[in-house]
């Protein structure tokens, strides 16, 4: 049995989260942590890590960039565990998770989705077959309520079609202060806020005379829910290191 504490446990997707683990029979939820420390009818919940009374073999952070000091700091200091799958880290932020997954047992990805995963590795597929002949553009659509732009999935899909691409691509995110023809060696991403969008993500191959995309749409955040908690029973067992969820599918 997995015992895992969520962090954000009284957010939307530490509800959902919660609600996951109760229909699996090899996890429990056996505390919370969050700025809103108002118990669950099956937790409770505290506002730091530092205060939590028993240690989880595995923390599942869904929350906000400015609570990573101290997730680092219990994980590090106890030697738990840990999913980190919040999105809007600085490139500083994460170099730290990186460097903590040296010593404790860490799983990153700007994604939790596995079809979303099957996305990227398809793009990176396409990149390779077509990338040299063929334009790249990435359009990205969230619920109005979403802050970073763009989303932390079509920064993933960029990365990995620029590695498969040997790292010559630079990001474009705003057209319309250039007045130029595109450069070929462009990854162009574009945001879309509106309504109750949960997530979409078009990677684009745009040639002479005929385009290729690749879609994924999520009807509902459970979907990350369901695979934060398939990485944490993943990650109980691991030794220290930084794992994905293409670790996952290739352990499943």
């Amino acid at each position: 049995m997995v015992n895992i504490t969520i962090t954000g446990a009284n957010g939307k997707m530490g509800k959902f989260i919660a609600s996951v683990v109760k229909e699996r029979s090899d996890c429990q939820i056996i505390s919370g942590i969050d700025l809103i420390t108002t118990p669950t009818p099956d937790f409770t919940v505290y506002a730091k890590p530092q205060e939590l009374p028993e240690k989880p073999d595995v923390i599942i952070d869904f929350s906000h960039p400015s609570a990573l000091n101290d997730l680092l700091e219990y994980g590090l200091s106890t030697g738990t565990a840990i999913v980190f799958a919040t999105t809007g880290y600085t490139e500083e932020q994460i170099a730290q998770i990186k460097k903590a997954a040296e010593q404790i047992p860490v799983f990153f990805t700007f994604n939790m989705s596995l079809g979303i995963n099957l996305l990227c590795k398809l793009a990176k597929t396409a990149a390779a077959v077509l990338g040299g002949q063929f334009d790249i553009e990435i359009v990205e659509k969230h619920h109005n309520q979403k802050i970073d732009a763009p989303s932390g999935t079509a920064i993933m899909l960029a990365n990995s079609i620029n590695e498969t691409l040997g790292n010559d691509r630079h990001y474009v995110y705003d057209r319309h202060s250039q007045r130029k023809k595109r450069e070929k060696n462009e990854i162009g991403m574009h945001s879309i806020r509106g309504g109750t969008i949960v997530g979409e993500h078009d990677v684009i191959f745009a040639g002479r005379d005929e385009v290729i995309t690749l879609s994924h749409s999520a009807a509902s955040k459970e979907v990350f829910a369901v695979g934060a908690v398939n990485a944490a029973v993943f990650l109980a067992n691991q030794s220290a290191g930084l794992y994905d969820m293409e670790n996952v599918v290739e352990s499943m």
